[in-house]
C-alpha cells in the first residue's frame, strides 16, 4: 500500500488565523478539525478551512517541513498559500 504523509495549512478565513499540521490521513484529520472533535487551538479559534497542503513519501520529511513552515514569517506563509490558492478556497471538498 502506498502511504503518504501531509503537511497542511488551515485557516479561519482569508488572511485569518493560520494553523500548520502534519498527518498521515489528510481527509480524516481535516474532518476532525471541521467537526471540532479535537480540543485545542483550531477548535478555540474556528480554524477549519484547508487552504494548502503538501504530500510526502516519508514521515521524517513531512515533520521537517512542518517545523520549517512553523518558523516562517506570517507573510511568507500567506504568500505560500496564495501562490496556489489566491482566494483561500477550502480544498477539503475536492479531496472527499
Amino acid at each position: 500500500m502506498d502511504k503518504h504523509f501531509y503537511v497542511y495549512i488551515l485557516a479561519s478565513r482569508k488572511h485569518g488565523t493560520i494553523y500548520i499540521g502534519v498527518t498521515n490521513d489528510l481527509i480524516r484529520r481535516v474532518y476532525e478539525h471541521k467537526e471540532k472533535l479535537v480540543p485545542g487551538f483550531t477548535k478555540e479559534h474556528g480554524v477549519d478551512k484547508l487552504v494548502y497542503y503538501e504530500i510526502f513519501d516519508d514521515p521524517k520529511s513531512a515533520i521537517m517541513r512542518e517545523k520549517r513552515l512553523k518558523k516562517w514569517k506570517r507573510d511568507w506563509k500567506i504568500e505560500l498559500i496564495e501562490r496556489d490558492n489566491p482566494n483561500w478556497d477550502d480544498l477539503y471538498p475536492e479531496l472527499v
